[in-house]
């Protein structure tokens, strides 16, 4: 199941409390105290981790806690610390904490092994040993340890991804995903085949690669709820491009530029309602690069119709690349043209996710 937002309560151990002890032995009289301190609770943190891709493991455990300090001993013994707690959480995961009825964001996890401490352990109380002066010699205090920090976290997950696909469902982006990438995504000829984000990693050459994200189908009214709803475009907020996939078969009855203009008022209405002003200006998807591919050609039985196609985007300054995902016809010149346009806005070092897709 994949799970790309949860909410949880995450509770940092308390320290342990401070001993109160006199040493007592033969022929040593007056000992004096050696209540030794408690141990400092343990901590929670958050680390991102290359075999997780989904938060499922907190969907249905929302409450997770840390060890608590031991308490000091006699002997001037200190109480142990308590064991930290970690969660391996995937990579691309956002983490916000909810404070007054809102959520404030504390980081963006994008890097294997970057580590987020979200909730500090107590501090250990003093043991009496500490208190010793030479005005009090015998002190019957100690302190009790501090309690941990507690905090309530929203995690939502966005997908490391260079290109993402947008299209209206069951126009052949997974097919596309699958014919240009390993990913196996499934294929099946009816709406909505796609219910779940999928990645693939397209390899132009030794020296040339991206990874290309491919999100259910949008259809008119889905800033509404209707159909999937805008449940994943968030996963391609960090995409440098955007690939609206058209269907400009004979036999489907579709208008291909009706179809392109529902996706884009459909991302519009998305970055109006879900992107902050203040956020990166490159997180709205309405301000991304963008290219068509008009897929299933091959099965397109009046190529006049393409030429008019290519005069209708090209006056909305939008090019166009006739493609078959099925038989492969136009993939190269689309690869290519992916590839330039990530070039020109500066294409990040996503190693890990990309070993991470192709070893899947």
């Amino acid at each position: 199941m994949f799970v790309d937002q949860v909410d949880i309560q995450v509770v940092a151990g308390d320290g342990g409390g401070g001993c109160i002890s006199f040493r007592r032995e033969k022929f040593i009289p007056r000992g004096g105290p050696d209540g030794g301190d408690g141990g400092r609770g343990g901590s929670v943190h958050l680390t991102v981790s290359s075999h997780h891709n989904t938060l499922i493991n907190y969907k249905y455990h929302t409450q997770f806690r840390a060890k608590r300090g031991k308490h000091g001993e006699g002997s001037s013994r200190s109480g142990r610390a308590g064991e930290n707690l970690v969660l391996n959480v995937p990579i691309g995961t956002v983490v916000y904490e909810k404070t007054n009825g809102d959520f404030i964001k504390l980081a963006d996890l994008t890097n294997i092994g970057q580590n987020l401490l979200v909730a500090s352990g107590g501090r250990g109380g003093r043991g009496n040993e500490r208190f010793a002066s030479s005005t009090n010699r015998a002190p019957r205090r100690a302190d009790s340890g501090m309690p941990g920090e507690t905090r309530h976290l929203r995690l939502s997950l966005k997908l490391l991804a260079d290109v993402g696909l947008v299209g209206l469902p069951n126009v052949g982006k997974s097919t596309l995903l699958a014919r240009l990438s390993e990913a196996r995504p499934k294929i099946a000829d009816y709406p909505f085949t796609t219910l779940t984000p999928h990645l693939g990693v397209v390899q132009l050459d030794e020296s040339r690669s991206f990874v290309l994200a491919d999100v259910p189908g949008l259809i008119k009214g889905a800033h509404e709820g209707h159909g999937l709803g805008h449940q994943f475009l968030s996963h391609l907020e960090r995409t440098k491009l955007l690939v609206h996939v058209i269907d400009v078969s004979s036999n489907s009855g579709r208008d291909p530029v009706k179809d392109f203009e529902v996706v884009c008022q459909e991302l519009a209405s998305y970055t109006e309602n879900n992107i902050r002003t203040s956020e990166n200006i490159n997180n709205r998807l309405t301000n991304k690069l963008q290219v068509v591919a008009a897929n299933k050609i091959d099965t397109l039985r009046d190529r006049n119709r393409l030429e008019i196609l290519k005069q209708k985007f090209k006056s909305r300054s939008v090019e166009i690349y006739p493609i078959s995902a099925v038989t492969g016809e136009g993939l190269g010149p689309l690869s290519e043209a992916m590839w330039k346009r990530l070039a020109t806005r500066g294409i990040d070092a996503l190693q890990e996710i990309k070993k991470q897709v192709s070893n899947e």
